[in-house]
């Protein structure tokens, strides 16, 4: 009985500690945070991301120059807005 008592005590904060992390991760992944730091050499960046719901975002990216505010759905990317002249216009 004490054996049993001692793996509990020992194997419970490790699946713990497991369950946390991978829920951690799971959100991370999720809201498009990149896992690690973007490499200045790539064309695009990931400049900001705002969670609208599930499955659903808006992101700014920057691609040569310009910030372009995009729409990321299930159903695919739309292009809503860049800042051509320095702020934001529509589309």
């Amino acid at each position: 009985m004490l054996e049993y008592i001692l793996r509990l005590l020992i194997l419970l904060p490790i699946v713990g500690g497991m369950a946390w992390g991978s829920l951690w991760l799971w959100k991370r992944v999720q809201m498009g945070v990149p896992l690690t730091g973007q490499r200045p050499d790539q064309p695009v960046q990931m400049v900001g991301v705002l969670p609208l719901g599930p499955g659903s975002k808006l992101a700014v990216v920057e691609f040569a120059g310009q910030r372009i505010l995009v729409a990321v759905s299930r159903n695919g990317i739309t292009r809503i807005a860049d800042d051509s002249h320095g702020d934001f216009h529509a589309d």
